[in-house]
């Protein structure tokens, strides 16, 4: 495979340094709790804010705050997440069946987490489309307790108002306006303000990464969130414009986002190159945009089809969009993806905000073997059996031999009992 361009360099690593800054912003909210909290909101964010947990009158508050259309389209938003999860949640099924051996049952039950933790990325811009991903799904699971964190926004000296809408239309429990690796403790060990929960869900920066790596075990988490991530694969028959601003649509969330064009055809390549630094001069963004492709930006020159399939397999990239004459046809070759983008009228853009799949993906190479969030992310699949006399005598013969074999007396003694 030729390269057209290549990554200048990697902007995304974790040290050893981060890990322990993270370390001890940990230990530090688990000795001094709500101050450590209000102190780091102060050093990171900016802002004192004199209560963590968002009132009800701010939620009323912030609805003022945004225009009608915003509250009706993420409403639109809200609507399309939830018909996505629902069908998924129609899919997930109990089990029970008699075994193959006489007087034995065997089953599982779905049992969703009581409480969860939605962390809500602060940054440069609101996300409000991520409140809807995380807290939806998990509405539609039937966890019991959601809370929502997220950092202060300067400019409104607490959650951005567009945040709090969407996470009151999503139906979250509890609101905390609290960020970063402090906030990812709080919701893990508990302060005087915020109760533990059992899960962590929701994206965020290389501190929230590393934080929810640090506690896992501690609590159960979605996954460890790398830089955003798209991958284009296309043939000649294209429109370069499509794929030229699709790649700039993921490099303008942060210089460390990763875009990646795949084809078979290099004058298309080289258009789209063309296309996409016309549009790095119209875009707001396109500073950010520009750095990103710049150092983390690649084209690659397949030979064939199969080429093309095969790369994309092995790089198993967050957001995967085919752009081929018969784009349904090549999509049933593809495997390692978070979220697939199916023909050329299916940007990014719609799973990131309203066609109902959710935007919450694995990135890094970990949808090889790994999914995006789901209903089935707060729900446990726990095992059971029962079994009846007659069916202890049929399996004592092999597991009590088992057992011996293993060395585990005590295991083949708990059947030999059963059977006097």
């Amino acid at each position: 495979m030729k390269t057209l361009k290549s990554a200048a360099h990697i902007t995304y690593n974790r040290t050893a340094e981060l890990s322990q800054n993270v370390a001890n912003i940990i230990n530090t909210v688990r000795q001094n709790g709500d101050k450590a909290l209000w102190e780091f909101g102060k050093k990171f964010d900016g802002c004192d804010t004199p209560n963590l947990r968002i009132t009800p009158t701010q939620i009323e508050n912030a609805y003022k705050q945004v225009s009608s259309e915003t509250v009706e389209q993420l409403q639109f938003a809200a609507k399309q997440i939830k018909f996505y999860a629902q069908q998924q949640m129609n899919c997930l099924k109990e089990l029970e069946v008699p075994s193959n051996v006489h007087g034995v049952t065997l089953g599982h039950k779905l049992i969703t987490v009581k409480s969860c933790g939605a962390y809500v990325p602060g940054g440069r811009y609101p996300l409000p489309s991520t409140a809807l991903m995380l807290s939806i799904p998990a509405k539609i699971a039937g966890v019991d307790r959601i809370v929502a964190v997220s950092p202060a926004n300067k400019k409104y000296g607490g959650i951005h108002p567009a945040v709090l809408v969407a996470m009151d239309i999503g139906g979250v429990d509890e609101i905390y306006c609290t960020g970063g690796a402090q906030a990812i403790a709080a919701l893990t060990y508990g302060t005087d303000s915020i109760v533990p929960v059992d899960m962590i869900v929701g994206p965020g920066n290389k501190f929230v990464t590393e934080a929810k790596r640090q506690v896992l075990g501690e609590v159960g988490i979605d996954s460890l969130a790398g830089p955003s991530e798209v991958m284009i694969v296309a043939d000649g028959t294209a429109k370069p414009e499509y794929a030229a601003i699709d790649l700039l649509a993921q490099s303008e969330h942060d210089a460390n986002a990763r875009a990646i064009l795949i084809t078979t055809d290099e004058v298309y390549a080289q258009k789209v190159q063309d296309k996409l630094l016309d549009f790095v001069k119209q875009l707001p963004t396109g500073e950010t945009a520009y750095k990103s492709w710049l150092d983390n930006g690649t084209i690659l020159i397949a030979a064939d089809d199969a080429e093309m399939i095969a790369a994309a397999n092995e790089m198993a990239p967050e957001h995967l969009e085919v752009h081929t004459k018969n784009s349904l046809e090549f999509s049933k070759n593809l495997n390692n993806y978070g979220s697939l983008f199916i023909g050329e009228y299916t940007p990014v853009a719609f799973g990131d905000y309203c066609s109902g799949t959710n935007h919450t993906l694995p990135t890094m190479r970990t949808a090889r073997y790994s999914n995006g969030l789901y209903v089935g992310t707060f729900i446990k699949t726990s095992f059971y059996q029962h079994i009846t006399a007659e069916g202890c005598q049929n399996l004592s013969a092999p597991c009590m031999h088992l057992a011996e074999v293993e060395g585990l007396m005590a295991h083949k003694q708990s059947v030999a009992e059963r059977l006097k």
